[in-house]
């Protein structure tokens, strides 16, 4: 599997940003994070994580 097609779990992206678990979950209720769920899993696209930076990025520097 490529980089690109990483599939992170939920800790994983909570240790990445350093943010909480409910934060996470808020971030994919509200799709600023794209995410999909695999039986009763959820997981993210390390793509998603970079895409969710960048467009954050770009929010600040504007």
């Amino acid at each position: 599997m490529t980089a690109d097609a990483e599939l992170l779990t939920v800790p994983e992206v909570m240790a990445r940003l350093k943010i909480s678990r409910s934060t996470v979950y808020d971030l994919i209720r509200t799709r600023q994070l794209a995410s999909i769920t695999l039986g009763r899993v959820r997981r993210i696209p390390a793509h998603a994580l970079t895409d969710f930076i960048h467009a954050r990025l770009e929010q600040e520097a504007a």
